[in-house]
């Protein structure tokens, strides 16, 4: 009701103002039968204003009605902001409380993982050369597997004795090379003493993250000295199965990291430990580690040396021959020495009687005397006849002394 009197104080005033205007022209023409139309307009419009006014005045709310309405809306908007505060900052302690709570478990994986590797240098070689570590199963934690920072690739230093240290990595496609590789020769890493096998070489620049990964070249942080089987198929391999992977979907992304296995103040790396999971499925999954080592060569881990099976065997063929070199000398020796000491027995003066018994008294005292000495028959204790000096030296007795 209180709007239809609104709309009838609104017309009424446009009546008043029309009525207005209708007098005051008809003052310039001087009309009197228009003019007496003007007034009735305006009386017309004034009544309708007041009984507008008077309505509407009847049918408006009390005052404390609307004071009533407006704090109530005033309360409900303050409620509604204020329960949006709360949300935003329940929100807020669960995010930081999440972040936390993924914090510490990575820092448990962290933990676990850098354990784990310190055990690898020790394990020996049985004749496997890739084995399953953790049961296949790579040690991420929840910050190693996050695509906030999309694709990303991260070298570790090289330590005090330039060796390199880690490669880690999240693969996309964005990451792969689309050029050629680059020539790499002026790169040697740590133990690099490369030699001809055959057709092929003992040892190859390996990249802990390969180039059609990585589309990384000559970075030394991502270089090692690694044998030509451990390069090509072991790790080879693996990483193809991650690029075949990549290349199927531009979405696809792999978590790979990359460690060389140095045993204590070693240029050579025993091994390296390779991880890999595909993020958003399970298609790219292993954890393992690939002893570096070569078929039919020893390889000497301090500094990079080696020796072939070739070469071992050359080796022990040379150290026979001079053995028996050396035993044959001996041997001649010894004859020679027999030898001289017949032709200087032979040479000596022989004290024999008519038989060809020795006449050389050896005494009980242990000195020899010779016929005709001083003592010669005063001694009667004799416990030995020698025909020579030499004889009797060689057993042990002396000449006396006067």
């Amino acid at each position: 009701m209180e709007n239809l009197f609104l709309l009838l104080t609104i017309a009424s005033m446009g009546g008043i103002g029309y009525g207005f205007f209708q007098s005051l022209t008809n003052k310039l023409i001087k009309n009197k039968t228009v003019k007496k139309d003007a007034k009735k307009i305006i009386l017309a419009s004034s009544a309708a204003f007041i009984i507008g006014i008077i309505g509407f005045g009847i049918n408006m709310p009390p005052s404390e009605s609307l004071t009533d309405d407006t704090n109530e809306q005033i309360a409900a908007e303050s409620t509604s902001e204020s329960d949006e505060l709360d949300t935003l900052e329940q929100q807020k302690i669960e995010a930081e409380s999440l972040a936390l709570s993924q914090k510490n478990e990575q820092a448990r994986f962290d933990s676990e993982l850098q354990d784990l590797r310190a055990t690898l240098a020790d394990l020996e070689y049985d004749g496997t050369q890739t084995i399953e570590i953790n049961d296949n199963e790579p040690i991420f934690g929840p910050l190693d597997l996050s695509l906030e920072n999309g694709s990303w690739e991260t070298y570790g230093e090289l330590d005090k004795l330039n060796r390199a240290t880690s490669a880690e990595a999240m693969l996309n496609q964005d990451l792969m090379p689309t050029e050629k590789r680059g020539d790499i020769s002026n790169v040697e890493p740590t133990g690099w003493k490369n030699k001809k096998l055959g057709k092929s070489y003992l040892y190859n620049r390996s990249h802990l993250i390969g180039f059609a990964l990585s589309g990384e070249n000559d970075n030394w942080k991502n270089l090692i000295t690694a044998t030509t089987q451990l390069n090509n198929p072991e790790m080879l391999r693996h990483e193809m199965d991650i690029k075949y992977y990549l290349e199927q979907d531009k979405n696809n992304y792999v978590r790979y990291s990359v460690t060389p296995i140095f045993k204590d103040n070693e240029l050579l790396a025993r091994g390296v430990h390779l991880m890999a999971k595909s993020v958003n499925d399970d298609t790219i999954r292993f954890n393992v580690y690939i002893f570096n080592i070569q078929d039919d060569v020893e390889l000497n881990y301090a500094d990079g040396s080696s020796v072939t099976e070739e070469e071992i065997a050359e080796k022990d063929r040379i150290a026979t021959e001079k053995a028996d070199q050396d035993r044959i000398a001996a041997e001649d020796a010894s004859v020679q020495a027999e030898q001289i000491e017949a032709t200087t027995q032979s040479q000596e003066t022989q004290y024999v009687d008519a038989n060809d018994q020795g006449t050389i008294k050896g005494s009980n005292s242990g000195i020899y005397h010779l016929p005709g000495s001083t003592y010669y028959h005063k001694t009667t204790n004799v416990a030995q006849w020698f025909k020579t000096i030499s004889e009797a030296e060689n057993a042990g007795y002396r000449a006396p002394k006067r």
